[in-house]
């Protein structure tokens, strides 16, 4: 347990809520949270304004009892997982308390024959992987810091990779979800479940909604068989024939399972080679993978595009490294953003910047820009082109000056609503979504 004293941090009980988790280290004061979390916790929040405790209940019932009392108490609660995606998003407001779910983290059930599985949010990707992998199945998801990440912070924050290229979004393949709304009560959508809250699909809702209107406790996902193959080809060159590689490719009967352009930095930065790139992965059959990849390499050449193919260990360490140089913790200076923009205009972008992924069906990527007056020349050009540039991580004097997500559309006040019905106090991530929601 935690030392007690008659004081009343920052509005804060601390033993209210260590009743309620029990368990020795289950409640830790925040002079006593370890530096690297703070440090995560600090980027997540306004500067100055640091919460009280962070508090790591270990079941669903426990969680649902540690937002009772928040609601009672009108404490201001930031929800995560292993932090590892804290950073993202707008600055949270007056935060009281953290509640961390990564001690909820058992698995519920894995249908091996109808390729489901149901887990609580807590479980960390990797090791749900590895689980599945003993029965030749995989959740088709390729998140940011797999190995730290947690399935209800991948949830939340809508964080899919580039699988989305052959398997769809995290929306795309959730069933079922479970979440405590903010007055402390569970609730249940999709699976089995019959009851659901009137005119909402809260699964798509609760998707990348940033732990704004509840806060995910368990889910239930479709899975897939593990491939028999799998290859990857790389083409790099001259923008305008990787352009008509991709478009080419987009266009094909072939049915790759990842597929993205990169630019001439991170091409440069994995000793690649020269000029944009476009990497593709085939799983499969191995007849099927071969043949696919070398229609590939044959698409390149007759563009003048250099041309590689990966397979095995080579293959995995080239979808690492990549992994590692465009989704790496930023430098203070660096700026990342989630861009989204017409596929056809993905290489004039990477073009204009040194950093970036871009998936080449969804328009969907990564960039890693310089200052604010980048961003904001990268966004009224993806604005120009009917996209959208958000920014995930920066040092929190930027996110102060410039809008955080940018958003344009005309649903803001659709979504103050939706906010107001789950979440009327505003105690769930104040100021982390779209609009100051």
């Amino acid at each position: 347990m935690i030392a007690m004293s008659n004081d009343k941090p920052q509005g804060v009980y601390p033993w209210e809520l260590a009743s309620i988790v029990g368990e020795e280290n289950a409640v830790c004061l925040w002079e006593n949270i370890e530096e690297n979390q703070q440090k995560r916790i600090q980027q997540a929040i306004v500067a100055g304004n640091f919460p009280s405790c962070i508090v790591y209940p270990r079941t669903q019932e426990q969680l649902a009892a540690v937002l009772a009392a928040a609601d009672k108490n009108n404490w201001r609660v930031l929800p995560c997982g292993s932090g590892s995606k804290l950073s993202w998003g707008g600055l949270v407001k007056d935060v009281d308390i953290v509640v961390s779910t990564e001690r909820i983290n058992q698995l519920i059930e894995h249908a091996v024959g109808d390729l489901t599985v149901t887990v609580e949010a807590g479980m960390k990707f990797s090791d749900l992987q590895a689980l599945l992998a003993n029965s030749r199945q995989f959740l088709a998801l390729d998140p940011t810091a797999p190995k730290s990440a947690t399935i209800g912070g991948i949830v939340a924050t809508g964080d899919t990779g580039s699988l989305r290229q052959r398997y769809g979004s995290v929306r795309d393949q959730l069933l079922g979800i479970s979440f405590v709304r903010a007055d402390g009560q569970i609730a249940k959508a999709g699976g089995r479940v019959v009851k659901n809250v009137a005119g909402y699909d809260l699964m798509k809702l609760f998707t990348g909604s940033y732990g704004t209107l509840g806060v995910i406790s368990q889910v239930t996902f479709r899975l897939y068989p593990l491939q028999e193959a799998s290859v990857t080809v790389l083409l790099t060159g001259e923008a305008e024939a990787v352009s008509q590689a991709a478009n080419t490719l987009r266009g094909s009967g072939l049915t790759p399972v990842q597929a993205d352009l990169l630019s001439t930095k991170l091409v440069s930065g994995l000793n690649l080679g020269k000029g944009l790139g476009l990497i593709a992965r085939f799983q499969s059959i191995r007849e099927s993978v071969q043949e696919q990849s070398n229609r590939v390499l044959e698409l390149g050449q007759k563009l003048g595009l250099d041309g590689a193919i990966y397979v095995d260990g080579h293959e995995a360490n080239l979808w690492e490294r990549l992994q590692q140089q465009i989704y790496s913790p930023v430098e203070d200076s660096v700026i990342s953003c989630k861009i989204g923009v017409l596929p056809t205009n993905a290489v004039a972008i990477l073009s204009k910047v040194e950093f970036g992924l871009i998936h080449i069906s969804s328009g969907l990527g990564l960039l890693k820009l310089r200052d604010k007056n980048q961003v904001l020349q990268i966004r009224n050009r993806t604005q120009a082109y009917s996209g959208f540039l958000t920014i995930l991580e920066a040092p929190a004097t930027v996110k102060e000056q410039v809008d955080v997500w940018g958003y344009t559309g005309n649903s803001l006040a659709l979504m103050r609503r939706i906010k107001q019905q789950f979440d009327s106090k505003n105690i769930l991530s104040p100021g982390r979504f779209v609009g100051g929601i």
